[in-house]
């Protein structure tokens, strides 16, 4: 890793680094699939996976390009339940569902508190409902949906790394530390907790990549997290290709 990182990424240079978005309908989700997943119990079962259409998180991660599928502005109250809505309608027999905004679920602006009600009653069929959020968003909020869901709550958080300089870098505005406490907190409320660990983010080169990867599993799980998502890190959102002409950033290799 290069121990003199230079420019430092702000919101502004991220977001001027970027292309165009994609158009998208506030009253559909841009995306949706079926996968397997192994699951708490050992088995594998079908998780179905809604990207729901909602307006761009407010933190600007250097490596994200899920800006790309966002609306400049809330979408009204209702988008999001007619979406999931909708989006249930092409799915059967799923016992699992997740539910990706493209941010934080937790992001009042982007969900309503006054949609949870509408959201859990179409997702009362499920055994296991899994959403994302920034650390920083975890709060009372995330118990008030979880009191009025039937089905187990579980949320699931970008960790990235546990490289305090490049954690900083990726000018997500947290610390482990912040992870720890976010997981501790809704653990101690008996909501149960994923982790997204980036593989070989920008400044490392091979070995520290999975160095790091290694040492971002061991704090999750060590926080009490129950399932951890490595992350292949990618191009394709201008800052990463920025980084890449400067040799600060490259794919981790398949050998």
């Amino acid at each position: 890793m290069n121990d003199k990182i230079d420019p430092v990424f702000n919101d502004r240079q991220i977001i001027e680094s970027r292309g165009e978005k994609n158009v998208v309908d506030p009253d559909k989700p841009y995306a949706w699939l079926v996968e397997k997943e192994h699951t708490a119990a050992g088995k594998i079962e079908d998780t179905a996976i809604v990207f729901l259409t909602n307006r761009e998180c407010p933190w600007h991660c250097l490596m994200c390009d899920l800006w790309k599928n966002t609306t400049d502005t809330s979408v009204p109250k209702g988008a999001i339940p007619r979406q999931i809505e909708w989006a249930l309608k092409q799915f059967s027999g799923v016992k699992h569902i997740k539910l990706y905004n493209s941010g934080s679920f937790f992001d009042t602006r982007a969900i309503p508190v006054e949609d949870y009600r509408a959201i859990a009653g179409l997702l009362s069929d499920f055994s296991t409902v899994i959403v994302e959020s920034h650390p920083g968003l975890i709060s009372e909020e995330c118990l008030t949906f979880g009191n009025i869901l039937k089905p187990e709550l579980q949320i699931a958080m970008g960790l990235e790394t546990v490289h305090p300089v490049v954690l900083k870098m990726l000018n997500k505005k947290m610390s482990a530390e912040d992870f720890k406490k976010a997981v501790v907190f809704l653990t101690d409320n008996n909501i149960t907790t994923r982790a997204f660990i980036l593989l070989k983010p920008p400044f490392m080169n091979e070995d520290e990549g999975i160095y790091w990867a290694e040492r971002s599993l061991d704090f999750a799980f060590g926080c009490g997290v129950e399932c951890c998502t490595i992350i292949p890190v990618r191009g394709g959102n201008g800052s990463m290709e920025k980084l890449r002409e400067q040799r600060e950033f490259s794919p981790p290799s398949l050998l």
